[in-house]
């Protein structure tokens, strides 16, 4: 069999470099917890995240790309393997800047064609310029509330401020928005609780 797409040793290996760097998310946690107290991880976020929009997808407006959808999902918090995860609650200025100087290290070092691929969907997702964008962004903020009422919260967690985050993305689609409604229900019953 003819070797459909060569590559030199040294794409080869800076491909395993990337897959290296990039692989740090799964040691970079979030400031969410799962169900049994664990801090939650980015890569996990992104796992969950693509399981949500996979089994969602025949149920997106026409004309979304789903194959574009997940490429932004799977690079969009790429950047935290560089600078960490910052929680919402936390964020008091716009994080893109740090986070495209932290892609372009990352990044540093693969081919310039791949580079400049991923660069291109991580910057259409930070725009918010593209149908697949909005309704990447709206899914990320539904991930992360979802999380904050099935993970264990430590004492005192800000159930206010999970209403009322994200929702000029989460409302711009109404699966998503229906969606939205049952989980800050359950943040609404959660908060009360304590």
């Amino acid at each position: 069999m003819e070797d459909q797409n060569p590559a030199s040793e040294e794409d080869v290996r800076s491909f395993l470099a990337f897959f290296e760097r990039a692989g740090k998310l799964k040691d970079t946690l979030r400031s969410a917890r799962t169900a049994q107290g664990k801090r939650e991880s980015t890569a996990e976020h992104t796992w969950r995240l693509c399981l949500v929009a996979l089994t969602l997808k025949n149920r997106f407006p026409p004309g979304v790309d789903f194959g574009r959808l997940l490429e932004i999902l799977i690079i969009h918090d790429i950047g935290e393997s560089v600078t960490g995860d910052i929680p919402a609650t936390e964020q008091v200025c716009d994080k893109t800047a740090d986070e495209r100087i932290a892609m372009e290290e990352i990044l540093g070092g693969l081919p310039n064609e791949t580079a400049s691929q991923l660069l291109d969907i991580w910057e259409e997702y930070s725009a918010v310029r593209t149908p697949e964008a909005q309704l990447a962004k709206a899914l990320d903020r539904l991930e992360t509330v979802m999380q904050h009422i099935e993970g264990e919260n430590e004492p005192g967690f800000d159930y206010a401020f999970n209403l009322t985050y994200g929702h000029e993305h989460t409302d711009s689609n109404p699966l998503v928005a229906a969606l939205r409604e049952v989980v800050d229900e359950e943040t609404r019953r959660r908060a009360r609780s304590g």
